[in-house]
């Protein structure tokens, strides 16, 4: 199907969705779009817990992709929903959704996939495929972040020294927090309280922190994440919470350090300069650590991409989308 060069494709709907049994009594949400005899490829959500979206279809052609989404745990259109106290988080960490996601391959009957997905679904797609290489044709990755703790550290304390006003407000949130490194975990304590007072201004306050971090980058419709429904809100807050306050259960360093376990799979990483959420840097170490990767550095691009960041991004797709 062609395009314009500036254009995504146009909106598909699925053509397949169920809830795959993982166990635990989660039910993970999966669709599937496209061309039922084409190029698999599977989108990996940010967040964690934003939950996919349809805007991320727009990005295949549809007439050469098999595109599978999926909703992470507790999120999006999975069940139990975050949102609700009760949805019980131990059964939550990145080695649950690589497993998920593995289950879903198998379900679906795909032999291999091209990953999709940026931000905290660039971290999710590097564990997955360091751990099933064989598993990966090709992946393509806006945004870069590996969740190292330095990189947490740097989101949730380090940016508070460009925006000293709101960093102000995001640590008062959490006042028996009196050293800022123990930021997140107060906030994680909060989002599980059984008084939803407390983790309703929890969420608030987080999300305006979130927002204030990417202020400086143009976007348009509500804020990124103040602005997302309540309920979606809540499930995003309290997952990201639970999973940085872990450090995402990974070793410091530990996707870097084993790049060179994807040796052999064709790599596009697509980062923006002005990325104050996640920092150049890591997308720059990756690059150099993956033998097969290649970079592409937007000039005038942040967090949330933009135009420039869509065409990489669109041109990468495309041009592995007849390659096995």
């Amino acid at each position: 199907m062609s395009r314009g060069p500036d254009e995504k494709y146009p909106p598909i709907e699925p053509y397949d969705q169920g809830m795959l049994d993982v166990g635990d009594g989660n039910l993970v949400h999966w669709e599937v779009c496209g061309n039922p005899a084409g190029k698999p490829a599977l989108v990996v959500h940010g967040g964690p817990g934003s939950g996919c979206t349809s805007r991320a279809r727009q990005y295949f052609d549809p007439d050469l992709y098999r595109v599978v989404l999926f909703d992470q745990r507790n999120c999006g259109r999975s069940t139990p929903h975050a949102s609700d106290p009760a949805a019980d988080m131990r059964h939550n960490t990145t080695a649950h959704l690589i497993a998920d996601m593995e289950l879903l391959r198998e379900r679906l009957g795909i032999g291999k996939w091209l990953l999709y997905g940026g931000s905290w679904g660039s971290t999710l797609i590097l564990a997955y495929a360091e751990q099933y290489p064989e598993r990966v044709s090709q992946i393509v990755i806006p945004a870069v972040t590996t969740t190292r703790r330095s990189e947490i550290d740097w989101l949730y304390r380090g940016a508070g020294q460009i925006f000293p006003e709101a960093f102000e407000r995001f640590r008062a949130g959490v006042p028996e927090a009196e050293d800022p490194a123990d930021l997140v975990a107060a906030y994680a304590r909060r989002t599980e309280s059984p008084d939803p007072g407390v983790r309703a201004k929890a969420t608030a306050d987080w999300c305006a922190w979130e927002d204030a971090v990417l202020s400086m980058e143009a976007h348009t419709g509500p804020a990124p994440y103040s602005g997302r429904p309540g309920r979606d809100r809540l499930a995003f807050v309290r997952i990201c919470a639970h999973y940085f306050s872990h450090a995402a259960w990974l070793e410091e360093g530990q996707l870097i350090r084993d790049a060179g376990r994807l040796a052999g799979i064709p790599g596009v990483l697509v980062h923006g300069r002005f990325d104050l959420g996640g920092p150049l840097g890591t997308a720059w170490e990756l690059a150099g650590a993956w033998p097969d990767a290649e970079l592409t550095v937007i000039e005038d691009a942040g967090h949330l991409g933009g135009p420039a960041t869509s065409r990489a991004v669109l041109a990468a797709l495309d041009r592995f989308a007849r390659r096995a």
